[in-house]
């Protein structure tokens, strides 16, 4: 449901999440930092770098983006106006389908990492949201602008959107996803959603007994 740029622009959003860090100030920041410090710490361990090992290794790393990120907050303001129609149950499986998604389309991708940096420009706070701003810095020099937007909760701060170049998370999906309820249906989407799960859910599993068979 989504375009290679748009992929690519999301895919570096992620990756900015396992680099190398530089200058960090701030809650926000920090607690960024800590996440990528796990995440950083799963993806070398020589342990799960292993083919046998790829559904453990994505399933840690899952984990913590479950600790990092608002899923919520994302999935309720990229269905926009359309949430307030939605019954408790709907919203419930609608943010569970959503989430699911993100993580199986995404947060694997990280794996890809291959050696780019990372420079952190600020943050901005104001009240219960922040702003962290960074750029990814790729081997070839290359400067890609990557923020944050964080929501304070209780004592944590937790992403809930970000935007690589400009392309904003949650503004790609509510375009796809208004544009869908408006041509057809919001069960519609739900089901576009419900079956993209299922083929993530297959691959995964097809990848899984593949390196099955490779081990001796």
């Amino acid at each position: 449901m989504i375009r290679s740029r748009r992929l690519r622009l999301i895919l570096a959003g992620l990756l900015a999440l396992c680099l190398p860090r530089a200058a960090w100030a701030g809650a926000p920041t920090d607690q960024l930092k800590a996440h990528i410090d796990q995440v950083i710490k799963i993806l070398e361990d020589p342990e799960l770098k292993v083919d046998g090992k790829v559904k453990e290794r994505r399933s840690a790393v899952r984990k913590v983006a479950n600790d990092i990120f608002d899923f919520a907050e994302t999935a309720k303001r990229s269905l926009a106006r359309h949430w307030q129609g939605r019954t408790e149950r709907e919203r419930e499986e609608f943010v569970s389908l959503f989430a699911d998604l993100l993580e199986r389309s995404y947060i694997s991708k990280i794996e890809l990492y291959g050696g780019e940096g990372i420079q952190y420009a600020g943050e901005r706070i104001d009240g219960d949201v922040a702003t962290v701003s960074s750029k990814i810095v790729t081997k070839q020099g290359t400067e890609i602008p990557v923020d944050y937007r964080m929501l304070r909760r209780g004592d944590r701060w937790l992403v809930y959107d970000f935007s690589v170049e400009g392309v904003s998370l949650i503004s790609n999906y509510r375009t796809q996803f208004n544009k869908i309820i408006q041509t057809s249906s919001y069960a519609e989407l739900v089901k576009k959603m419900r079956t993209k799960q299922e083929e993530f859910l297959f691959e995964e599993d097809v990848k899984t007994k593949g390196s099955a068979r490779k081990q001796p």
